[in-house]
């Protein structure tokens, strides 16, 4: 089957009571068994570790990736959290993207560094640079690509090799592009991170996240943490994401186009200093991009000229694009990272790695692109 079909069919059928074309939304917290000899028969006992809408939803993510197995989680961070605590311990070392989202990076330093692992933030768009940062301890990778905010890519299948030869996990944070534009497992990774807040969910509506394995062993691991820790989504979750996701490859097609008229504009713009976003050929890693994912998403950044106080102008004055964190949703959403989503990374870390005071990331959405691009134009003509 197409991806298309996939999203719409994969991992539900009509419920066998009443014939309802959509899963229900099994809100109960626990199912009671046939017999003590019959515990578990029909697959629950506890909505912590199992429920049927999530497994619905966790099936058919399963099969958009071709995967062994999904888990589901309440956030994007849970997930996050789970992927890195599942497959490290005190004394262990992981490296990180030196470019991930602010709130990855302040879970590695603030909290997980005090149970005694080890990180290394890693430019892992130089696979030398990540080969040299490879210990005897280095039981993890975490690439992030395309990354945020920056729109950094990572040579992916580059980055699997180099973790298979240290016997290192490469797990990769998908959530810019998804499995319908960017397929890590094919190019070598061996666990998938969604934050499905994003485009799964696609409609402000829920938080969630989802870890994807390759294997049955690497679900087992992530499993045990989720039950443990009671990070599971909620059945109401996971309900919006199952009919959020039927519409993921129509919007991704739409906005990854609106993206594009919009980055051409503001990259012709004379009040804009520069653009970044991986479908325009002047970007540094097009090729690289346009290699490994068959399409280059909704998400850009650019600089006004006149840097913060010019973009500050820009982001309070614009019309049709809200001014909010979170991305991937139907409506166009500008963010100010280092005020709002990366607020958490110290201004010496942000400048090194390129998240620049004045940079202005557009989550890009459904809209007619000559509307937001009105929008935009109307905005950057109060800039002095």
């Amino acid at each position: 089957m197409g991806f298309t079909t996939d999203q719409i069919h994969a991992g539900v059928t009509p419920d066998p009571v009443t014939g309802s074309i959509l899963t229900p939304i099994y809100q109960s917290t626990t199912y009671v068994q046939p017999s003590v000899d019959e515990y578990l028969s029909r697959g629950f006992s506890y909505s912590r570790t199992a429920n049927p809408t999530v497994k619905a939803l966790e099936a058919k993510l399963t099969e958009l990736e071709g995967c062994a197995a999904t888990a589901a989680f309440s956030t994007g961070m849970a997930a996050i959290h789970a992927t890195l605590v599942a497959f490290l311990s005190a004394g262990d070392h992981a490296i990180i993207s030196d470019v991930a989202y602010g709130g990855t990076y302040r879970l590695c330093t603030q909290v997980l560094t005090r149970f005694g692992v080890e990180f290394t933030f890693a430019d892992t768009s130089k696979p030398e640079e990540v080969k040299a940062a490879v210990r005897d301890n280095t039981k993890m990778i975490l690439t992030e690509t395309p990354a945020n905010p920056t729109m950094k890519c990572t040579d992916l299948a580059a980055i699997s090799e180099i973790a298979r030869a240290a016997g290192a996990v490469h797990a990769v944070d998908n959530t810019f592009l998804t499995p319908y534009f960017q397929r890590p497992l094919e190019l070598g990774a061996d666990l998938v991170v969604y934050s499905t807040t994003k485009y799964m969910d696609g409609h402000n509506a829920t938080v969630g996240g989802a870890v994807v394995s390759k294997t049955a062993e690497l679900d087992e691991k992530v499993r045990f943490i989720q039950n443990s820790t009671g990070s599971i989504m909620s059945p109401q979750v996971a309900w919006l994401t199952l009919q959020g996701i039927k519409t993921l490859s129509i919007r991704m097609d739409r906005q990854s186009a609106n993206a594009m008229a919009i980055a051409k504009f503001l990259e012709a713009h004379p009040k804009v200093a520069q653009v970044a976003y991986p479908g325009l050929e002047s970007f540094s890693q097009h090729e690289l991009a346009s290699r490994q994912a068959t399409g280059y998403g909704a998400m850009l950044w650019f600089e006004v000229k006149g840097g913060l106080d010019a973009g500050k102008i820009l982001m309070d004055n614009v019309k049709l694009w809200s001014l909010a964190e979170n991305l991937g949703s139907v409506e166009s959403l500008i963010t100010h990272p280092v005020t709002m989503t990366h607020a958490a990374v110290e201004k010496a870390e942000r400048d090194r790695v390129g998240i620049i005071d004045g940079l202005v990331r557009l989550s890009v959405g459904l809209e007619d692109a000559e509307d937001l691009i009105a929008a935009l134009d109307d905005a950057l003509k109060l800039v002095p």
